[in-house]
């Protein structure tokens, strides 16, 4: 009953969606809040079986999305999360850096909405006079178009408590196993632990 149930779902979804796509898409800049849960999905699985109730999906676990403001704001609103804690949370800021695959993107407040991922770099959170920088590892930053954004990181470190010594002698030795590497395993390890260094590096002295 539950395969039918989702099978006549998905067509109608399908064929609803169809024409409205681009219209949704073309809303992104200017949405607003979103409630707990998606109506739509709701109604279209009561239309199909009024006995079980509708699962759960993500969005109803989420909270809902601030309105975009109708000016842009004079401050971007930024979250810093690595695996482990929460380096910043709802900080109000003039701007960020963060080192893209794509090259050093500033994000300012009214940013478009944007999803880049992340390479190993410096990123810096501007507070009129102030800056504080991280090293990230990887990861990703998301914008949105209310002013706010999201950084997650694979792993992050306050750029004055690196030590230069132990940056420059690690990129010795993953430079040296780079050059020894028999297999394919073990040149990927060395490449990456080469990248990292480099970055670590030039991040310090530059």
């Amino acid at each position: 009953m539950l395969r039918h149930a989702a099978h006549r779902l998905a067509s109608r979804a399908a064929a609803a969606g169809s024409g409205s796509i681009s219209r949704r898409a073309l809303a992104t800049a200017h949405a607003p809040a979103e409630a707990g849960e998606d109506p739509a999905f709701v109604e279209a699985w009561k239309k199909v079986t009024a006995i079980i109730e509708p699962p759960q999906t993500p969005m109803s676990a989420m909270k809902p999305r601030p309105p975009t403001p109708a000016s842009i704001p004079s401050k971007l609103t930024v979250n810093f999360v690595l695996p482990y804690k929460s380096e910043i949370t709802n900080k109000e800021v003039d701007m960020v850096m963060v080192p893209a695959t794509t090259g050093l993107m500033g994000i300012l407040p009214g940013h478009v909405s944007t999803i880049a991922e992340l390479k190993p770099g410096v990123m810096s959170v501007h507070e009129g006079n102030d800056v504080t920088k991280y090293f990230v590892s990887s990861g990703f930053a998301f914008i949105h178009a209310n002013s706010i954004t999201d950084v997650v990181a694979v792993e992050a470190v306050p750029l004055d408590q690196i030590d230069q010594s132990l940056v420059q002698k690690g990129l010795a030795e993953f430079t040296a196993k780079l050059g020894s590497a028999s297999t394919d395993l073990k040149k990927a390890e060395a490449q990456i632990g080469v990248d990292v260094h480099s970055a670590l590096n030039a991040a310090l002295t530059g």
